[in-house]
């Protein structure tokens, strides 16, 4: 029998001037990007939570704190590239991911593909099995004012052989 794990992970950024936005390892023309430690990327990081969460290895602030220097301005794809070696030494292996992005602006609905097929090759599984989703927050709440992004993620992962 097949051993399957769920993960959900979710990561939220304030929107600044004067910084790159980067979503799912893409980088959207916006004139404002996200604050945070790293890149800031809130899909890669709600991905790498998800995962971490599905393998029981702790959430995302465990395994990168944004008080450990190394991280600083670090590209997020580092820290999904680092939990994929982690759940691949302990046997595991990704099924499918599902990715809702909230967003006021900018529109996703152009580029939702790009990081759908950007997340299929991080992770090494068929684009099919990456579902992406846009929702606003119908100007309600920091992300409705867009102030904000976030990002929830659903991972499944299953056991490549016995322990």
């Amino acid at each position: 029998m097949t051993t399957v794990r769920v993960g959900i992970g979710h990561d939220t950024h304030r929107l600044i001037e004067g910084r790159p936005l980067v979503l799912g390892g893409v980088r959207v023309a916006h004139p404002r990007g996200l604050v945070g430690h790293s890149d800031a990327d809130v899909v890669l990081h709600a991905l790498t939570d998800a995962l971490l969460g599905a393998a029981g290895l702790g959430d995302i602030g465990d395994a990168y704190p944004d008080t450990e220097p190394a991280w600083k301005d670090a590209d997020s794809r580092l820290f999904l590239r680092e939990t994929l070696a982690r759940l691949n030494r302990d046997g595991w292996r990704v099924v499918n991911v599902d990715v809702i992005v909230f967003a006021q602006e900018p529109k996703l609905g152009p580029i939702k593909a790009d990081i759908r097929n950007n997340l299929a090759q991080l992770l090494g599984i068929d684009a099919g099995a990456v579902n992406v989703k846009a929702k606003t927050g119908e100007r309600v709440g920091a992300i409705g004012r867009a102030e904000a992004l976030a990002c929830q993620v659903v991972a499944l992962i299953e056991q490549k052989r016995p322990v």
